[in-house]
């Protein structure tokens, strides 16, 4: 029994990607309660789990496995080799998710990109209303309320959320395409109104009247 093969067991049976920590805590844990059957990884280390993890990555490649080894934003996961998803969607036949529309899209791109903004500065750049895509982000779970602006009104903040780096394959926002680039260049603001109390709640994303907010 080696750790490279241990690791790999624990990466096929995890149902979410396992970060190193994790990782290191399930192999020192096994066999705690069998005196019989000492752990003989009792005392692995994360950097010894580090470079396991790399050279499976490479074995994967090499051996021209039906699985590859990613890292993802949360941890590692094994998982299916794209090319062989003809073969593996038969077993789990399921409708097509709906695909977000253009305007949800460029709203996202939006927010990823300038978080944490509030919905008026992205209504800014925009130039339209974005209740309906912005509600349509949310219930997707690829953003989320982060807060409130230290501006008058304390309007919401939104931003992206953990599964929007899954989704889209990140390990963390500084691999999202042109990021420095596009985070310095100026964009329209919102122009603050003039004696707002709490416009704040006035941010939460209500049914769109508009025929952009009917779409995704």
């Amino acid at each position: 029994m080696t750790l490279s093969r241990v690791i790999e067991a624990l990466l096929f049976t995890a149902q979410k990607p396992l970060s190193i920590r994790e990782l290191k805590e399930a192999i020192r844990g096994a066999g705690a309660e069998d005196e019989f059957s000492p752990n003989e990884f009792a005392r692995v280390s994360e950097a010894e789990i580090a470079a396991v993890l790399e050279q499976l990555k490479i074995e994967c490649i090499e051996q021209q496995s039906a699985f590859q080894l990613n890292e993802k934003a949360d941890g590692w996961q094994l998982a299916t080799d794209p090319k062989y998803a003809p073969w593996v969607r038969q077993l789990f036949p399921a409708p097509k998710p709906a695909r977000l529309s253009a305007p949800a899209l460029e709203t996202l791109a939006i927010i990823a990109y300038r978080q944490p903004i509030t919905r008026a500065d992205v209504e800014a750049v925009r130039g339209v209303n974005i209740d309906g895509v912005l509600q349509t982000l949310m219930e997707r779970g690829l953003v989320k309320i982060a807060g409130r602006a230290e501006i008058p009104g304390r309007p919401l903040l939104y931003e992206t959320t953990q599964f929007f780096l899954d989704h889209f394959g990140l390990r963390n926002l500084g691999e999202l395409p042109n990021v420095e680039e596009l985070r310095t260049r100026h964009l329209p603001k919102a122009r603050p109104v003039a004696g707002a109390s709490d416009a704040g709640s006035q941010e939460l994303p209500t049914p769109a009247t508009t025929p952009e907010g009917t779409g995704d």
